[in-house]
């Protein structure tokens, strides 16, 4: 390795270079996985949400950034998705990765979004970098005999298909905002339709809820889920659970708190696969405008933020929170009050209890009496995410 290190965007000219250290990452893809994964990359180089690192003309790192929304307490929240982490072996360890993802955080700031979230290889790199835990993944496995005998016959269900992206996108909106959801990304109309085209989706549709789901591996899978009704709940189920003849085991990407825990008298399999992901806040002020708070929580408190990588989240703020809504403007105030660095502002973010951060060393100062107020404020039902990227 030489001195020569720098951030570049990535360009067409470099996409050798990014297959070949992709590849020393994640293995080969066959021809026509290749092409599919030329033309992906072409579009972030496009859209300059691609950067890399060079040791003079060779690129030796590269990250990509996804242009997403990410439902937040309800709300839609531009985040910028990382992924794509690719660092040559020969240069791993050596402080690559780090300035890599030191231009990824620039770069977000740059396309304006407040929130960066990634599944990490590894969490040392990203928590140096302020990253933290916020949700997972989760695959739960249920008996399809179970499901199938749920019911709600007394609900009209048709198949669906490319044409109701719209209204899939409208109930999950519709949902999302009533039970203040947290986790869940947003797709644009294209990329549901193309969803919902695909040959192993098999996708149905009621009134006031949908499922998608298909094969993997010798099972049935539930991609998603969802339902305003008991009835609509049972009957989406019982859809899925009709395979119990051919699957006996149904999987599912599901919240920990969906309503299916309630309704199904046993999970199939104890040990629920989760795959955590983490958050990090980018613009402060503009993540907690755009954030759902708990409607009835009322809070007005004043915060020291110490961000070592973003200047502009570090100082004192004032958090006020009404409505559902909640706002942080710059302070003057003096005396001590709750710090947070920028891995525990992310937890705070995500509804993790400020306990847990005080005895972690990620929250200190301040009263604790005032805890279960700001805890109130951020709390809603557990982090989640469907979509792996």
């Amino acid at each position: 390795m030489t001195d020569d290190l720098r951030l570049v965007d990535v360009e067409s000219k470099h996409l050798d270079d990014v297959y070949r250290v992709r590849s020393r990452s994640f293995g080969l893809l066959s021809a026509g996985d290749r092409e599919e994964w030329l033309s992906d990359v072409q579009g972030f180089i496009d859209d300059g949400r691609i950067v890399g690192v060079v040791d003079g003309d060779e690129l030796v790192a590269a990250a990509r950034i996804w242009a997403f929304q990410q439902w937040w307490g309800g709300r839609k929240v531009p985040m910028g998705g990382v992924a794509g982490v690719v660092v040559a072996p020969e240069y791993r360890g050596r402080g690559v990765g780090s300035k890599l993802m030191r231009g990824v955080l620039a770069r977000s700031v740059e396309h304006g979004y407040p929130l960066s979230a990634l599944y990490p290889a590894t969490t040392v790199i990203y928590r140096h970098l302020g990253y933290e835990f916020a949700g997972g993944r989760f695959r739960y496995t249920f008996p399809a005999a179970e499901l199938r005998s749920l019911g709600g016959k007394e609900v009209s269900v048709r198949r669906a298909g490319p044409a109701d992206a719209k209204r899939f996108l409208e109930l999950v909106g519709q949902l999302h905002a009533a039970a203040r959801i947290s986790g869940p990304l947003v797709w644009p109309e294209d990329k549901v339709a193309e969803w919902l085209g695909e040959e192993n989706s098999f996708c149905y549709l009621a009134e006031d809820g949908f499922v998608v789901y298909g094969w993997q591996s010798g099972k049935l899978r539930v991609e998603e889920l969802v339902a305003g009704s008991e009835a609509t709940a049972r009957a989406l189920w019982s859809v899925v659970g009709s395979g119990s003849s051919i699957s006996a085991d149904v999987e599912a990407y599901m919240s920990p708190d969906d309503p299916a825990h309630l309704l199904v008298n046993k999970e199939a399999d104890k040990n629920t696969v989760i795959e955590h992901w983490m958050l990090r806040l980018l613009d402060a002020p503009a993540a907690i405008s755009a954030r759902g708070f708990a409607p009835g929580a009322s809070l007005e408190v004043d915060l020291e933020l110490d961000d070592s990588e973003l200047a502009a989240n570090t100082g004192r703020w004032h958090l006020s929170v009404s409505g559902g809504s909640g706002s942080l403007t710059p302070s003057t105030s003096t005396g001590e009050v709750l710090r947070l660095g920028s891995r525990g502002l992310s937890a705070l973010y995500s509804g993790t209890p400020l306990a847990t951060m005080r005895r972690a060393g990620l929250a200190w100062g301040g009263a604790t009496a005032g805890d279960g107020a700001i805890d109130t404020a951020f709390a809603g039902a557990t982090s989640y995410m469907l979509d792996y990227f």
